[in-house]
């Protein structure tokens, strides 16, 4: 028996063009004895689809009621595709919480026939590990009896694991050349994804369809230390704590409040599997599931593919869900969480769920409070500085919305302070304190994100799930955005004094010691086999499966590019946007921080900065009328100003951005709130631990104390800055020799003064007549007559890494993060075929051996990597980077087992295989366009090429034998000089083992922050 039944159909699949489906391939009864057998009728398959719908979306329901969603966007062949269930932690029994999130780890380790060498016997095994578990959960008050059950759940494990394939799933993801293959788990959905090349679709469909017929516990226990560990990090965040203290109070009876989605500590460590496959029973059916596809696919052979395998599924009803009623908020609720990290406020307010009237109410008001530009709280309190960073969001969810506002306090400053501004910006929306004009903007801004978010098939895939889950029809759902048009400002008003008073949570994020600081322990976990090189017989066959050859495209910089120039020394690099009108204008300089730290500041400050005619907020409140943005980044070695927006008021921006460019108004007290924001910005990124580790003790091993993250001015010489020596740097960066990227609708040339520019459907606004862009630039882009060379490029020497040093920082956490950092060679191109490949095999994503040994066979980790980092320029040199995070009582074992891979890479043919399958079919199916192709560009200049490198990764990877990559290995990594860096508690982390790999040195943070 076959186990793909639509091989049959394969070639009949991926033909039909036609809007009617051809004719099957099954059998039929003959109409008489001697009348030859005549074919069945083609299957129709009805679908909904909207009028005017810019993502041409088809909807179908099959006969067990199974949603499928497409859209096709032939940008790419490559297809971004979903599996969403309307099912999440929300659905959670409460006394099983963090349930659906286990579950959807489980999903991705196989079935009956995907994941298993023997499946009869690995069953008998795991049925035991079921009925442990359920002895197990029922011996909370015996620590003896729980150890001794657990020690019989570990043993039996591991008999289990001999019969297992880890990661199969991962491995045929990698295969086939899919990219993020991953998943998520909220209140109310859990929802698979992947990005897949469009040859490969049948592969994916057939194994999702085999994914939803049964979960099988494979691996039980070294995937749950895993989920413990992912536990524990959110015990490390902050944040995570404190819109969780914020949901409970808020939602005092419904699950959105009373459990979360990774659920408690008691119920991550009384797991039941029987709990789990009810939960998948009742839930992972086609009557609740929706798959979710857009890119370069053919809607009729899609449909009949997905119709094949999924449609003899079987139908059944899912649990109703009755949402609890919660009670009105008479009087602010207030709450307090101490943790390591800075120090906010956050307010919170319960609304109706996100497909009421009130939820398209509640998306605008949060646009008036902020958007980015032109919002209440960004004009009134981050662009004046009145707090040193506040913002709103929304949580939007079935049954009820949240609307939060933060805010973060300057030096000296009470959250009790940041909280009556952040109520005071409230209270401006509720008397209607705002422009007539920010509605309209604001629809209008609305519009054109979208119609740029709509260029990636993520975002349209994404529309169509959210649809689903929320049980809009697409019509519907499209009518959301029509209406958001209609919205008023009259009813803003209402709505907000209707529904903003004393009603809100006031969650105070203070900095200190939690007192409540807890950690999910450590089980005795015996390391499971990898069996690498082990597959099942269906993986065979899946892998074996018929497929077209797609070829590569690969970017030609003198095709792709149209190079001129504005004027002698001002090279202009246009690359044309057919697909609607929005454009993206950069100019690129080549000198940044490095060679002087006020570069960032100057960049910095220009947001607080008016023209003559325009305040600061007025310039900005301009921008956003017209569709437009700008911005103005400084890196260590260069500078890229940037004005993006609607095409069609290009002129206009162009002329406000060059005015500010050229003559901005210095303004002391801008001046001078900036840099006390920028003082208290530097405390509090030493609270932050991805800060502190990966930013800060990277540099300082890298370069030493003079770095370019400590090349920053003193507080005495900030404090010494005037006005006009930042506002002259800005004044400079047009002199400067730099280079000008335009991607976008503008022709290049128009002969004479205009031509005739077809308006785009999705921006009826773009002008039938335009300026040719050079002549746009010529004119409004001020520069004198000869540019000045930019000064020459000042890099930090590198420090050798000659001796072999672990130096530590002490942060109070449960986990303990480490990185091993080797120094490398000088970039070289011609490494790249083979750091490529060892990438992917070794230390990429989920199917690679970093992954598979520390993750799935120790158990020792939830995150771990390692990678050979090429340099981004030629001159610096390359360096391997490996990371794990982990409990700190594990350390002992987490660091020897990524010395011991580092050290002796695993061999295993099979992974190397699918490594190279993975290069070749996802270059095959990437396509650099639109204005990646510049940017594309411009990474390779700064690394002396002018071709596309991909060119020689997938010319040489193919050909690589393990041998060549071990000799790789063995040259660049294994014995190398290597730095080890960990931040953790000096209470937790064990000093004898860490003195193991080096001498052990802790460094403070004075030391490597450099103030």
């Amino acid at each position: 028996m076959l186990l793909f039944p639509a091989l049959a159909l394969l070639g009949l699949a991926t033909q039909c063009q036609s809007s009617k489906p051809a004719t099957t391939t099954s059998a039929v009864v003959a109409a008489s004895a001697t009348a030859p057998a005549a074919p069945l009728a083609p299957k129709e398959y009805r679908y909904e689809s909207v009028p005017g719908d810019p993502l041409q979306v088809r909807i179908y329901h099959l006969a067990n009621g199974l949603t499928v969603y497409l859209s096709d966007y032939k940008d790419a062949p490559r297809i971004q595709a979903y599996l969403a269930v309307r099912a999440g932690s929300k659905n959670d029994p409460a006394t099983a919480t963090g349930l659906a999130h286990y579950l959807e780890h489980m999903v991705f380790k196989g079935t009956s026939k995907l994941g298993t060498q023997d499946w009869a016997k690995e069953k008998v095994e795991l049925d035991k590990i079921e009925a442990l578990y359920e002895v197990y959960r029922g011996q909370r008050n015996d620590p003896v009896a729980r150890k001794r059950t657990y020690h019989q759940i570990d043993s039996i494990s591991g008999v289990a694991a001999r019969y297992a394939v880890p990661n199969e799933y991962d491995k045929v993801m990698g295969a086939i050349g899919a990219k993020g293959s991953n998943a998520h788990t909220s209140n109310e959905e859990t929802v698979y994804q992947e990005d897949i090349p469009s040859n490969q679709l049948e592969k994916w469909v057939a194994i999702q369809a085999e994914r939803l017929q049964e979960m099988v516990p494979r691996l039980f226990h070294t995937e749950l230390e895993a989920v413990y560990e992912e536990k524990n990090r959110g015990l490390d965040s902050d944040f995570n704590k404190e819109f969780e203290a914020l949901s409970a109070a808020l939602y005092p009876t419904h699950p959105y409040g009373t459990q979360t989605t990774i659920g408690t500590i008691e119920h991550l460590q009384n797991p039941s599997i029987t709990e789990i496959k009810k939960y998948f029973g009742q839930y992972y059916v086609p009557g609740n599931v929706a798959l979710c596809l857009s890119g370069d696919l053919d809607y009729d052979a899609t449909i009949r593919l997905i119709d094949q395998y999924f449609g003899a599924l079987p139908g059944k009803p899912v649990p109703a869900f009755n949402a609890p009623v919660e009670k009105p908020l008479t009087a602010p609720v207030v709450r307090e969480v101490l943790g390591p990290q800075s120090e906010n406020v956050m307010l919170g307010f319960r609304l109706p769920g996100k497909a009421s009237a009130d939820g398209l109410r509640l998306r605008m008001l949060d646009k008036i409070l902020t958007n980015g530009q032109a919002g209440l709280i960004d004009l009134d309190l981050n662009q004046q500085q009145k707090v040193l960073q506040a913002a709103s969001f929304t949580d939007l969810n079935d049954d009820y919305s949240t609307h939060v506002i933060y805010g973060t306090p300057r030096q000296g400053q009470t959250l009790e302070q940041v909280k009556s501004l952040l109520l005071g910006e409230l209270a401006k929306v509720k008397a209607g304190n705002f422009p007539d004009w920010l509605i309209p903007a604001i629809i209008n801004n609305e519009k054109l994100e979208r119609t740029k978010r709509y260029e990636s098939n993520e975002a349209r895939a994404t529309a169509m799930y959210e649809a689903f889950i929320e049980r809009v029809d697409w019509k519907d759902y499209l009518r959301q955005q029509e209406d958001f048009g209609k919205l008023t400002k009259a009813e803003i008003v209402k709505f907000a004094n209707e529904n903003y008073g004393e009603n809100y949570v006031a969650v105070f994020k203070r900095t200190g010691v939690d007192p409540n600081k807890v950690k999910v322990v450590k089980p005795a976990i015996t390391p499971v086999p990898a069996n690498r090189d082990a597959a099942s017989a269906y993986y065979k066959q899946l892998t074996a499966m018929p497929s077209s050859e797609l070829q590569p495209v690969f970017v030609d910089y003198k095709k792709d590019i149209q190079e001129t120039e504005i004027k002698p020394g001002l090279p202009l690099y246009y690359t044309h946007n057919a697909e609607n009108g929005l454009f993206n204008l950069y100019y690129i300089l080549d000198v940044g921080t490095n060679n002087d730290p006020r570069w960032g500041l100057a960049a910095g400050y220009l947001q607080y900065l008016g023209t003559g005619k325009y305040s600061a907020a007025q310039l900005q409140q301009e921008f956003y009328k017209l569709g437009c943005s700008f911005d103005v980044s400084s890196g260590a070695d260069r500078t890229f100003v940037t004005l993006s927006g609607l095409d069609s008021n290009l002129e206009p921006a162009l002329q406000l951005f060059e005015q500010l460019l050229n003559a901005p108004k210095p303004d002391a007290a801008a001046l001078k709130n900036m840099v006390a924001g920028t003082l208290k910005a530097r405390q509090d990124a030493k609270l932050e631990k991805r800060v502190i580790l990966s930013q800060a003790m990277v540099n300082f091993v890298k370069y030493g104390p003079k770095n370019p993250f400590t090349n920053i001015l003193s507080e005495k010489e900030l404090k010494a800055l005037k006005p006009e020596q930042l506002t002259a740097l800005i004044k400079k960066l047009p002199t400067y020799q730099h280079r000008v990227l335009y991607y976008g609708p503008r022709p290049l040339v128009a002969e004479g003064q205009a031509v005739e520019v077809a308006p785009s459907a999705s921006m009826p606004n773009l002008s039938p007549l335009q300026p040719g862009l050079v002549k746009v630039l010529q004119k409004e882009h001020r520069t004198p007559v000869k540019l000045t060379p930019a000064p020459a490029a000042k890099d930090f020497a590198e420090q050798p890494l000659k001796d072999r040093k672990v130096y530590w920082i002490d942060y109070n956490m449960v986990q303990a993060e480490i990185l091993f950092l080797t120094k490398g060679d000088l970039y070289n191109k011609d490494l790249a075929p083979t750091v490529a490949l060892y990438n992917e095999y070794f230390g990429g994503g989920m199917g690679s051996i970093v992954f598979q040994d520390l993750r799935e066979s120790k158990a020792l980790a939830y995150s771990a990597y390692s990678g050979y980092n090429n340099a981004d320029k030629v001159g610096r040199s390359n360096y391997n980077v490996s990371y794990i995070g982990t409990q700190s009582d594990k350390l002992p074992e987490a660091m020897a087992g990524m010395e011991a891979l580092l050290t002796d890479m695993p061999v295993a043919e099979a992974n190397l295989e699918i490594a190279k399958n993975a290069i070749r079919n996802s270059i095959s199916t990437e396509r650099i366009t639109k204005g990646n192709v510049l940017l594309s560009y411009e990474r390779a200049r700064r690394l002396g090429l002018d071709y596309d490198l991909r060119r020689d990764v997938y010319a040489s990877t193919q050909k690589m034998t393990f041998d060549e990559l071990k000799k790789f290995q063995s040259a660049k990594i294994k014995g190398q000089n290597q730095v080890i860096l960990v931040i953790g508690s000096k209470d937790r982390l064990n000093f004898k083992e860490l003195a193991k790999y080096g001498k052990v040195q802790q460094l403070t943070l004075k030391e490597v922050f450099g103030y």
